[in-house]
């Protein structure tokens, strides 16, 4: 084996050490989400520069995608956003409305996509893409278990965002968790979203968070609400029931009719 070989090994296994120890990860700053337990848990938020996992719980996609959007939004720090999703996702998800984009908060002119004819071509353009420091965050979208996204495509993907800046969000549809270097990976399911003040056709959104992987805190489960308007996640809002105001004017409860004296 040539010197110059022997070199870029060894420079390579120290690179992916780095990332088995979780060494690297802390030279980055990390983005609050809103929710002050989840970022006591998360030491202060999520790590930029890193990868990390959503899955959904049976069908449970939208809430995922969703979820997704929300961490985009908090990481990408007003830079374009790119998400990298295969050809056949509109037929088993639906089709990214940007429409509901902007409704969520977000930008839909910092959001460009990117549909893959495959599985090697979605990775190797997300690793391309974490690899540009211009993003704020790559969303690659897979669908099923796939054996190309193995240990392997999972530290190069986190090298390229560790060397870039970029955070990658990985939203994996119908899988189950397996070994991978992202910092986090969570679960993610519907919550009850009641009405807001006021009768609101719409109550903000609410989702069952459950950190399953935290590389450097505790795991857990929270309901989280997303704020719109803010842009960021909280704790569920206390909404009183709106009760029927009585009227200003009530007739004196009725009483029996007596017999009138003859």
């Amino acid at each position: 084996m040539s010197g110059a070989r022997s070199s870029a090994l060894a420079t390579l296994r120290g690179q992916i050490e780095r990332i088995e120890t979780a060494e690297v990860v802390h030279q980055y700053d990390r983005v609050a989400l809103g929710h002050s337990e989840v970022d006591t848990a998360l030491k202060g938020g999520l790590a930029r520069a890193a990868i990390h996992e959503v899955f959904c719980e049976g069908r449970q996609g939208t809430a995922a995608t969703g979820f997704v959007m929300g961490l985009a939004g908090r990481v990408s720090a007003r830079k374009p956003l790119l998400w990298v999703r295969q050809d056949f996702s509109d037929i088993e998800t639906g089709a990214l409305s940007m429409s509901g984009l902007a409704e969520i908060g977000l930008d839909p002119r910092r959001v460009v996509m990117v549909r893959a004819a495959d599985v090697e071509s979605a990775l190797r353009t997300s690793a391309d893409a974490l690899a540009c420091d211009a993003l704020g965050a790559v969303v690659l979208e897979l669908w099923g278990e796939t054996r190309q996204f193995d240990l392997v495509a999972s530290r190069k993907l986190t090298l390229a965002a560790q060397g870039s800046g970029v955070t990658g969000l990985m939203l994996r549809m119908a899988a189950q968790p397996l070994p991978s270097t992202a910092e986090t990976r969570w679960m993610l399911r519907a919550a009850h979203s009641p009405p807001s003040p006021g009768w609101s056709i719409w109550g903000a959104p609410r989702f069952d968070a459950e950190l399953l992987r935290n590389r450097h805190g505790p795991c857990g489960r929270w309901i989280m609400e997303w704020k719109c308007d803010e842009c960021q996640f909280s704790e569920p809002s206390t909404y009183s029931q709106p009760v029927a105001a009585a009227p200003a004017y009530r007739p004196d409860p009725a009483v029996p009719w007596q017999r009138r004296a003859g």
